[in-house]
């Protein structure tokens, strides 16, 4: 089937197509509506599916129009950018009451599309691959001794101190405390056999406890006075002072173990220090080596963007400062309820978009590179690919793969390819990571 259509500049990123959809076709178009509309309609005095084409022309003409452009349109668009070898950002095709159709003549309407940039793609492989200075980094030993003390703190004992001995900072006191009003306990005001570290300056039955202890022993009493003001809800104590008593029940000590094969064995299916200690150094210079790689592929987008120039499709900007947009507002209610009202929010909205319209800019300039170079490279995304990340994040965010699997259906087909997009540019920009050149 023929169609014909015209294709105009409108600006670097700017196109009209103009399509005409033959007579013949809007004729076949028009029929098969009638058809249906008999089916499905009753008109007095016929039976179904009767009723003589006039009555129904004068009753539903506009109705069936409109139905008939909204099946030609879509349908005739989609073949002219296929037959344009257009890759539109965004369509604008014109509303119904714009256009007008007519049963036995040709139909012709005109669609605007912006689209993306042609890409000059410069260097990223040889001859003239991208150059990166080397990442020397290794990992200390301070690092491995450190991540042995943090083992060894985990599996710390606490244990009764020498008796007689004073409370000092970073000692626990175990502890028994209760108010009392006019010599009388006080209901509701008793903790015992709290464990308290001194120097936490965490508070006990709202009082602050820390500037009793120092260089108290076990069986010592204190007497805490604490003045309440007339304003306090609870009327008991409102305007008086409660006599807070404080007895230290106990004095224990951190008592950290020695490194040697017995605590490797305590931490885990280990039969020796060394084993414990390899198998830290393993997953540091693992994830070492994850950052470096991390860092290189920095340089390369930033490179990437340095020396690629063109124009960027708005519409691809203001989207990706939607996203933005969404993903700072969700932080911020998750953060802290903030109300600030319509205008607020207005205002809020503007200054955020405005403090990431660079970097709105940044991810789009990087995207459509590493889309033409996976392109130009003939690289593409397998279900297997699909599934693997599908794996990673569902690890990664701690949810069940199903979970994952349905979160990402409920976003319809542009969340698969918002997905598959993601994975694309990665192989992109691992291709160029493979191909850079590192330096001495």
């Amino acid at each position: 089937m023929t169609m014909k259509m015209e294709v105009t500049e409108l600006g670097p990123m700017k196109r009209a197509l103009k399509i005409e959809v033959p007579a013949d076709e809007v004729t076949q178009r028009f029929s098969r509506a009638y058809i249906e509309l008999n089916r499905q309609v009753r008109v007095p005095g016929f039976r179904p599916g009767k009723a003589p084409l006039t009555i129904l022309e004068k009753r539903y003409a506009k109705t069936v129009e409109e139905d008939v452009i909204r099946s030609l349109v879509p349908d005739f668009y989609d073949r002219a950018i296929k037959q344009a070898g257009i890759n539109p950002v965004l369509v604008e095709i014109p509303s119904l009451d714009r256009v007008k159709i007519k049963r036995d003549s040709s139909f012709t309407f005109t669609a605007t599309v912006e689209i993306k940039p042609k890409i000059e793609l410069r260097d990223y492989k040889a001859p003239n691959p991208i150059s990166l200075k080397p990442d020397k980094r290794t990992v200390a030993d301070e690092q491995l001794d450190r991540a042995l003390e943090v083992l060894r703190e985990q599996q710390a004992r606490l244990d009764a101190a020498p008796a007689g001995t004073p409370l000092a900072e970073g000692d626990y006191a175990v502890v028994d405390l209760e108010g009392f009003l006019d010599g009388t306990p006080l209901e509701g005001t008793k903790k015992e056999g709290q464990l308290y570290k001194v120097g936490s300056k965490a508070a006990l039955l709202g009082i602050e406890i820390d500037a009793y202890l120092a260089g108290k022993k076990e069986k010592d009493i204190v007497e805490i006075p604490q003045a309440y003001p007339v304003s306090h809800p609870d009327h008991r104590v409102a305007g008086k002072t409660v006599q807070f008593r404080l007895v230290i029940t106990g004095v224990k000590q951190k008592k950290l173990p020695a490194l040697d094969d017995e605590f490797a064995k305590d931490c885990g299916p280990y039969t020796s220090l060394q084993e414990i200690k390899d198998k830290l150094r393993g997953e540091m210079e693992k994830a070492l080596k994850k950052d470096i790689e991390e860092s290189y592929k920095d340089t390369i987008l930033k490179r990437l963007v340095d020396t690629h120039h063109f124009d960027l499709p708005e519409t691809l900007v203001e989207r990706e400062l939607d996203a933005i947009v969404r993903q700072k507002l969700q932080a911020r209610q998750r953060g802290k309820a903030t109300d600030l009202g319509p205008a607020g929010e207005a205002e809020e909205l503007k200054t955020i978009r405005a403090e990431h319209r660079e970097d709105a800019n940044r991810r789009v300039k990087v995207g459509l590179i590493l889309e033409a170079i996976a392109e130009k490279e003939g690289l593409s995304v397998s279900q297997e690919d699909l599934n693997n990340e599908v794996n990673r994040l569902a690890t990664e965010l701690r949810v069940p793969i199903a979970d994952l699997v349905k979160m990402i259906q409920s976003g319809g087909k542009d969340s698969i390819e918002e997905l598959r997009e993601r994975i694309l540019a990665d192989k992109a920009l691992d291709f160029v990571y493979r191909h850079a050149v590192i330096q001495g």
